[in-house]
């Protein structure tokens, strides 16, 4: 016999979330009855791997059961501290609090974002933090959603399908081969020994020119925001002026000649380099 029903749980900031739970009656011999959760009815091996961070641990075991009922394979971390000890490559999906601990969600973010082995991973923040700016400033980090709490899980099922439908290539994308030499025309960046060359005569390049041309050049045809180039080029930066980017970006166009014009302004957004 299978039983629904619904459960409220209290957060620590005292915001209420309703969870809908699948519960199965079994009957035993011995006329005991027990109940189990109904983790994958669908009946087919989780082909999706998901990780929730929040220090709701509540929170993270009920979205868990629900997930899993939907036949992903979900793994928890009530902590970014925590979350960083996991093989995050393995992940097709992160759902991230941002209220947490000395690693809040956003700082854990831009280190995902910072480190090629897990800047495509998509993100979703799942928070209390309701504002149109918080809003704002989690999408231009680069997160593919995000949800206020309280929520539904059927809201937070369907936000999770459509970006796995959205993304589904991001894994594969992710284990090829990057290419030591990064081309442009006549421009290439040489990944492995730090050189630039153009129609054939070295240029030299100050380290961050050289990161900064690098990760324009490897996001060929798209701007890139000033968040997504500060969490990437100046990860490890403790204070960064707001003009920096910009003060490379100037030397960057001198340095290169001609090339200088491939790198194009969005103004108010960012910085791309055009195919």
């Amino acid at each position: 016999m299978l039983i629904e029903y619904s459960l409220q749980v209290k957060s620590r900031n005292r915001q209420i979330v309703t969870f809908s739970l699948n519960l199965t009656l079994r009957g035993n011999r011995n006329n005991n009855s027990t109940y189990l959760c109904n983790y994958n009815n669908k009946g087919y091996m989780a082909t999706e791997r998901i990780l929730i961070v929040d220090d709701e641990e509540t929170l993270c075991e009920v979205l868990k059961i629900n997930l899993e009922n939907e036949g992903y394979d979900v793994d928890t971390a009530f902590s970014a501290e925590q979350a960083l000890t996991y093989n995050l490559t393995s992940y097709s999906l992160i759902i991230l609090d941002i209220m947490m601990g000395e690693i809040s969600g956003i700082k854990m973010a831009k280190m995902l974002k910072a480190d090629v082995t897990t800047e495509n991973i998509p993100i979703i923040f799942c928070t209390a933090r309701d504002t149109e700016d918080d809003m704002v400033m989690g999408l231009n980090l680069g997160a593919d959603d995000y949800i206020m709490k309280p929520y539904t899980i059927r809201n937070v099922i369907a936000r999770v399908k459509s970006v796995l439908r959205r993304t589904s290539g991001h894994k594969s994308n992710a284990k090829e081969e990057k290419p030591n030499v990064l081309k442009g025309d006549g421009l290439e960046l040489d990944l492995e020994f730090k050189r630039c060359v153009i129609d054939g005569e070295e240029v030299k390049l100050a380290r961050k020119e050289f990161e900064l041309l690098a990760y324009l050049i490897s996001h060929q045809g798209k701007i890139c925001s000033r968040e997504q180039i500060l969490s990437r080029v100046w990860s490890n930066e403790v204070v960064v002026l707001d003009r920096t980017i910009d003060v490379n970006i100037t030397r960057l166009r001198s340095k290169i000649g001609a090339y200088g014009s491939y790198i194009v302004t969005r103004s108010g957004f960012g910085y791309g380099f055009r195919d």
